[in-house]
């Protein structure tokens, strides 16, 4: 027992001080990305051709990019040798709608806080119920990430609940396969009125690098009323728990 208080007290505390605090990215870190049609080439499209996953558009001139679709290869900020496409260090990018995920030369809107009747039932205790619905584990891990000491989870009120029954919501990972779409839809269902659904990454929101497969479902929005989308793939944990806090007015 003396050994496990020294030790204690030799790490001393590890939590950071998030949202007092801003938390240190590294370097490479890929956050939202930023564009600027005025530095684009005429008729280049050279970004929109390149993207993997169909994220971005060039029309009449003018760029933008669909960080629902996005899985931040960046080969598009590497193919624009005209400095159209950055991306930056911001972390934040969870929003309410789809439509808010398109990136174009104007300020990006993050997410909102939810209703006033939901935010009175849910914004000191907010039980959520996570599906893999045909995830690779990537995002699977940076939220399950969050219950670690560095980021503490619990101590806004938020948990990760085992039987949808106790949940407050539904946080979503993976292109929802057709394997897992029925156990997704029980889940759901399971989940007692009113309730949450968060899609998390690429793939929970759009089908990412899997769309339109015969085998996918393009995202979880395409079968619930979805309240916040956190883009990334995967998003890191500093965004997820950026978009929950800004759902539960925190931010």
């Amino acid at each position: 027992m003396l050994n496990i208080l020294k030790t204690r007290i030799q790490q001393k505390y590890r939590t950071h001080s998030f949202p007092n605090a801003e938390p240190v990215l590294p370097a490479n870190f890929a956050g939202r990305p930023r564009l600027d049609s005025e530095k684009c080439v005429p008729d280049c499209h050279k970004c929109a051709s390149l993207c993997p996953a169909g994220a971005i558009e060039a029309k009449n001139g003018k760029i933008s990019l669909d960080l629902g679709r996005c899985i931040f290869c960046r080969q598009c900020e590497k193919a624009c040798s005209a400095g159209a496409i950055k991306f930056s260090q911001e972390y934040s990018m969870a929003v309410n709608s789809a439509q808010k995920l398109i990136v174009k030369d104007s300020e990006f809107e993050l997410a909102e806080r939810m209703r006033d009747d939901l935010l009175k039932m849910f914004g000191r205790s907010f039980n959520l119920r996570q599906v893999s619905a045909g995830g690779c584990n990537a995002c699977e891990a940076d939220t399950n990430v969050l219950n670690t000491p560095l980021f503490d989870l619990s101590r806004f009120g938020i948990r990760f609940v085992a039987s949808p029954r106790h949940a407050d919501g539904l946080l979503i990972t993976g292109p929802v396969t057709q394997n897992m779409l029925l156990a997704l839809q029980k889940t759901y269902d399971a989940v007692p009125e009113p309730k949450i659904v968060i899609a998390v990454g690429a793939c929970a929101i759009s089908g990412g690098l899997f769309r339109d497969n015969a085998e996918v479902s393009n995202g979880a929005a395409n079968l619930f009323k979805v309240d916040l989308f956190v883009p990334g793939c995967p998003p890191s944990p500093w965004t997820i728990l950026d978009g929950l806090l800004r759902l539960l007015d925190r931010r």
